[in-house]
């Protein structure tokens, strides 16, 4: 984890106590952005996705010479956030469900 990442609390989180779906992506996006993939991955399984995410389109941007180099469908967008409303539903059933650590602690 990036030592210099102070982060926020997450709203959602500190009144319920339930994890959002991206609770420790910005973590686990800075994580990959150094190498450190195991810290990553064990943050967000989408951190080093989203790093990479955040290359491509900042070399395109660069290349391109346009803040936005690429128009992101609909279509694609709904299956992102399909994928990551299950992969948080999955790790709420292990944390709440058996009982068994699937979010960090905070910090």
């Amino acid at each position: 984890m990036h030592p210099a990442l102070a982060g926020w609390s997450c709203p959602l989180r500190t009144i319920t106590g339930i994890p959002c779906p991206t609770c420790f992506l910005t973590r686990a996006t800075s994580a990959a952005l150094i190498g450190n993939f195991p810290a990553s991955i064990q943050l967000h399984a989408f951190g080093p996705l989203m790093a990479l995410g955040l290359l491509v389109w900042s070399v395109l941007a660069i290349r391109r010479r346009r803040f936005l180099p690429l128009t992101i469908r609909g279509g694609n967008m709904a299956r992102l956030a399909v994928a990551l409303l299950l992969y948080w539903l999955g790790r709420l059933l292990v944390q709440f469900g058996l009982g068994l650590p699937a979010f960090p602690p905070l910090a």
